[in-house]
């Protein structure tokens, strides 16, 4: 009966538990302390680490570094880049015609510009000053 008891009690402590686990669900789903955030281009909520493009913070100044990622829509025209310490989760850039630049649109305060780097990858400059490759 002990046992019973016991077994029971730890099983809704269990339950206790699991419920507040996942409890900083944002509004789309995405559960923050396990690393998720949604992107608007792929719909669904993604670890920014776990990005194929994935670029370092170049300033110095800092005793931490960071990085972000970049994940293109289907077609290439649209950028998604996911800045640390930003009002927005994620920035939508743009690219017009051919070009193999994406820039982000009128209504943010700060520009910034997605560009090839070198031969196999990135960079992002905010007001034309270089903060990720």
């Amino acid at each position: 009966m002990k046992k019973a008891i016991l077994c029971s009690a730890m099983f809704l402590g269990s339950l206790a538990f699991a419920q507040n686990v996942g409890g900083d669900k944002d509004v789309h789903g995405c559960i923050g302390s396990a690393g998720y955030t949604y992107s608007q281009i792929k719909n669904t909520c993604v670890r920014v680490f776990e990005q194929k493009i994935k670029l370092n913070d170049v300033s110095s100044d800092k005793s931490y570094n960071s990085m972000t990622a970049v994940i293109f829509s289907k077609n290439m025209t649209r950028a998604e880049v996911f800045i640390p310490h930003e009002a927005a989760k994620s920035i939508i850039l743009t690219r017009k015609g051919k070009s193999k630049i994406w820039k982000s649109g009128k209504n943010i305060k700060e520009s910034y510009v997605l560009t090839p780097f070198k031969k196999t990858g990135y960079q992002i400059k905010k007001d034309d000053v270089v903060i990720y490759q």
